[in-house]
């Protein structure tokens, strides 16, 4: 599973965001079903931040978002993430998507 977490930081808060970023990083990356993950900055827009993380599975992402260390040390950060959908499943060749239906359509 792939986490894409897009942040738009103005040029001003860039130290002390990067700062907060690599702890939230930290954080996450201590739980159970990380697998690896990445900081980012856009090359064309360098008000664009991205924070990637692979886990094993959904559960496991969602068990770190609530973890005592991740509410305190990363959901401060991540509440500055663009709105927008983040989780992903990977897709390897020859296999089945997992489709599921909008939860916007009950």
């Amino acid at each position: 599973m792939l986490v894409v977490t897009r942040f738009r930081v103005p040029e001003g808060d860039v130290a002390s965001f990067r700062d907060d970023l690599g702890t939230a990083h930290e954080a996450l990356a201590a739980c159970r079903g990380y697998v690896d993950g990445t900081v980012g900055r856009n090359i064309d827009d360098p008000e664009l931040w991205v924070l990637s993380t692979r886990w094993e599975h959904v559960g496991a992402y969602r068990r770190a978002l609530s973890s005592y260390d991740v509410k305190m040390r990363a959901v401060p950060v991540l509440y500055r993430a663009l709105d927008e959908p983040s989780a992903y499943e990977t897709v390897q060749p020859g296999t089945d998507l997992n489709v599921a239906v909008s939860r916007s359509l009950g």
